[in-house]
């Protein structure tokens, strides 16, 4: 009896320790990882010419783009748009500065994203646009029209719409917009003319629309923004 008796506990101490009285296997939890801040944004000047490059041709001189830090961010990203030829591109750094080769005389748009190790989710700073300077310009074009409303792709009701966006001048030229408008992309149908950021119009249900604002300066230069698209709901 004490034979069996001792074989019995012996099994209920091993069967303890194997469920877990010994301690714990699970691993360790997954560190809650803070999503980065949005970066402000320092060096080149909104809606200003850039003049602090360097040439290197007679097309091309470098730029150094700078921005403040960023909190719970390991990197940066600069995506640079050519409001020209509408060419994006994007570079990624660790630090606050980047130099970058750009065409003189052409207007550009930019913003930084901050990123962190360990998460997927960003944060994206303002849009910034400039003129990195070229050789002597008396009057400079306008830059191409932004921020349209509706935003690129959204969904809105039939009716009355105030088509709107906004604009720029590097002289502080008086500006006005030629609209252009159609359900097929490019737009060719002339919309209207507005000295205003705005434009009334009717739209229908169920179609989508591709629209683009031509801008002029009182001096006669002129600039064509990106086709903006939205859609009406059915």
């Amino acid at each position: 009896m004490k034979i069996v008796y001792r074989y019995l506990v012996l099994i209920m101490t091993v069967s303890l320790f194997s469920c877990g009285g010994g301690g714990s296997d699970d691993p360790d939890p997954i560190p809650n990882v803070p999503a980065p801040t949005a970066v402000t944004l320092v060096f080149p000047d909104n809606n200003e010419e850039c003049t602090e490059s360097i040439v290197i041709s007679v097309t091309e001189s470098k730029v150094t783009f700078q921005w403040s830090p960023s909190e719970n961010t390991d990197s940066y990203t600069v995506n640079l748009r050519n409001l020209e030829s509408g060419t994006q591109s994007s570079s990624t750094t660790t630090n606050t500065e980047m130099e970058l080769t750009l065409n003189r005389g052409t207007a550009y748009s930019w913003t930084v994203v901050s990123a962190a190790d360990g998460t997927n989710e960003t944060a994206t700073s303002n849009t910034w646009r400039f003129y990195n300077a070229g050789a002597a310009i008396e009057n400079y074009a306008p830059f191409p029209a932004y921020n349209p409303y509706p935003e690129m792709g959204v969904a809105v009701d039939e009716g009355n719409i105030n088509l709107e966006w906004e604009g720029a001048d590097l002289d502080g030229d008086t500006l006005s917009y030629t609209l252009y408008m159609d359900t097929v992309s490019p737009p060719a149908a002339v919309l209207g003319e507005t000295d205003t950021d705005s434009y009334e119009t009717t739209i229908e249900a169920n179609m989508v629309y591709y629209w683009k604002v031509v801008t002029m300066d009182s001096a006669g230069n002129s600039s064509e923004s990106e086709i903006f698209e939205f859609r009406t709901n059915p």
